[in-house]
């Protein structure tokens, strides 16, 4: 079974990452009005916005093994500061998770082209 893999399209990565920042944001914004309840949906929500801005500006984007380095960068850190945090340990566990979502995507560079808001 030899299948084609896919070429690496920075572009439609960008975008997806910029999607997801506006579906981040909208999520953040259905959480706060859900009051202390939803407060772990907001940090998970402020985690995902975070990660993807950080990032939808980058270089690295444009390659597969630059943008590979770059997320491994980021999950080396050791705490992750973001406005309109609740919990800061949960905010933490939410950035690296989600990161490590990213790294699973990159190395099947699968995924990036679903910029529907629900995933």
């Amino acid at each position: 079974m030899a299948g084609t893999a896919r070429e690496w399209d920075g572009a439609a990565v960008r975008k997806w990452l910029e999607s997801r920042v506006m579906a981040a944001r909208s999520d953040q914004v259905v959480a706060e009005r859900g009051g202390r309840d939803r407060q772990d949906d907001c940090d998970k929500a402020t985690a995902e916005e975070m990660v993807c801005s950080l990032l939808k500006g980058s270089k690295s984007v444009d390659a597969m093994e630059s943008f590979s380095a770059e997320l491994r960068s980021l999950l080396d850190r050791d705490d992750y500061i973001w406005r309109g945090v609740y919990d800061d340990a949960r905010f933490d566990r939410h950035v690296r998770t989600y990161i490590k979502k990213l790294v699973r995507m990159t190395k099947t560079n699968d995924g990036f082209g679903n910029t529907t808001h629900y995933q």
